[in-house]
């Protein structure tokens, strides 16, 4: 099975960047916008995401998917939402529907 550590490792990350200074870190930039920017961006990333599925080479589509995760990290972070509450909302919803831990 595959090591996702590095998505928690990726969350550490963005909440240590935030508050650096925006000229340096692009999360601290991105975050510094606010709210509204955050979810723009996110919302940006998704349709490149939808874009590159339908139209260009699988490597692309991984690189979209990529910048789509670190997008909606940051917006989890805006929103003060851990990875570790996604998770356990995934594990609840898997359980409930075929009974598998």
């Amino acid at each position: 099975m595959a090591d996702y550590s590095f998505l928690q490792t990726l969350e550490d990350i963005i909440k240590q960047q935030k508050d650096n200074d925006p000229q340096k870190s692009y999360t601290a930039k991105l975050c510094n916008k606010g709210l509204n920017k955050v979810t723009q961006k996110f919302g940006e990333e998704s349709v490149e995401v939808v874009i590159a599925a339908l139209n260009e080479t699988n490597e692309r589509l991984v690189s979209e998917i990529s910048d789509l995760l670190y997008h909606l990290f940051v917006l989890m972070e805006k929103k003060e939402i851990p990875f570790e509450e996604v998770i356990d909302e995934l594990k609840k919803r898997n359980i409930e529907k075929n009974g598998i831990n």
